[in-house]
């Protein structure tokens, strides 16, 4: 994708309950085009710098920590222009009051975000927009490349992770930054695995994810692996969560509860989590979670699959990809996929 091409193209999404089509407005736009439309192909040492771990902090220190970001006629444009609802928060407004606590505002969630009932449901871990499809060619949701390479995403050396997903289904849910920024978990299960891989910190723009071949196996990630075939657990097979780090996320912060916030913990190995609780904390920014499943237990929502090749709408995925890639938004909790019968 080149220069001119970028800025004239729209992103739009489909809000899931009311079935709306939404232009998204992107945040940074401008910026993120300089670095992947410009320096990408004309600058790669100073884009190198500026997909940095030390620059990714520095991005994010200027937007959610310095002076300029806590004006509040500012936070007060912010929340208005992305529809932000404060009444869902647990803090009173006046406590957010600067672009670092609105980013790490916490939610009623046991109050505001639902979650079905079914032991097998697969539920969002995030506010996000989301994208589903396979890695198995002979799917009709098959989605070559791009997004990520199975090896890098998980990491080469992690063989029977490798072997368990492959040929599987994977979601891929985008968080903007005026989004809840904490990650609940999307199914229940045991720790068999987490583990963390070192890398950059590319953006999660849309342009961006097009632009740069794999980016969410390019970018410093945390990968959970939970086996759900176990008493009390979902009974899906095994699912990888990975949340991936992106431009101006400063840390991902495993912060475990049983109970609403009470208690936060980091996650080890052989413990049991439950589905909908809160996982993780996202420190700040733009951000991405990518869900693996294995081959043939799930089957994803109708309405999001049917959402993913709606005529009519302009998406860079779809430009990207060469074929109709529509993001729904979900809310946090929400279904997204159920456990298919086992043959």
């Amino acid at each position: 994708m080149t220069r001119c091409q970028w800025p004239a193209i729209r992103h739009q999404y489909i809000k899931r309950h009311s079935q709306e089509i939404q232009t998204e407005q992107l945040y940074g736009d401008r910026l993120v085009s300089f670095l992947y439309a410009d320096l990408w192909e004309n600058g790669p040492a100073l884009y190198s710098l500026l997909t940095s771990a030390w620059a990714s902090r520095l991005l994010g220190f200027l937007t959610y920590d310095s002076l300029l970001a806590s004006k509040p006629t500012e936070l007060r444009a912010f929340l208005r222009a992305r529809g932000v609802d404060l009444t869902e928060c647990l803090d009173p407004p006046a406590r957010l009051d600067s672009a670092r606590k609105l980013f790490e505002r916490r939610i009623r969630y046991w109050d505001c975000r639902p979650m079905p009932d079914a032991p097998t449901a697969v539920v969002s871990p995030a506010d996000a927009r989301i994208l589903v499809g396979s890695l198995c060619e002979a799917s009709t949701l098959y989605v070559k490349g791009k997004f990520f390479d199975l090896e890098d995403l998980l990491g080469r050396d992690r063989g029977e992770w490798l072997r368990s997903f492959d040929g599987g289904e994977f979601a891929t849910l985008r968080l903007t930054p005026d989004k809840y920024h904490y990650n609940h978990l999307p199914v229940a299960g045991r720790v068999a695995d987490i583990y963390e891989i070192p890398g950059g910190y590319h953006s999660c723009n849309p342009g961006a994810v097009v632009t740069v071949v794999t980016p969410y196996s390019k970018n410093r990630r945390v990968v959970t692996i939970l086996d759900t075939d176990v008493p009390g657990g979902s009974g899906i097979g095994r699912v990888a969560m990975i949340e991936v780090a992106a431009l101006m996320i400063g840390d991902v912060v495993q912060c475990y509860s049983d109970d609403r916030y009470l208690a936060p913990r980091p996650i080890v190995r052989g413990m049991c989590l439950r589905r909908g609780a809160p996982k993780s904390l996202f420190r700040p920014g733009g951000s991405t979670d990518v869900l693996l499943f294995e081959p043939g237990r799930i089957l994803f929502a109708p309405d999001i699959v049917a959402n993913l090749s709606r005529p009519g709408i302009e998406s860079r995925f779809s430009r990207g990809f060469g074929r109709p890639l529509v993001e729904t938004d979900v809310l946090v909790r929400s279904l997204v996929a159920t456990g298919a019968a086992r043959r």
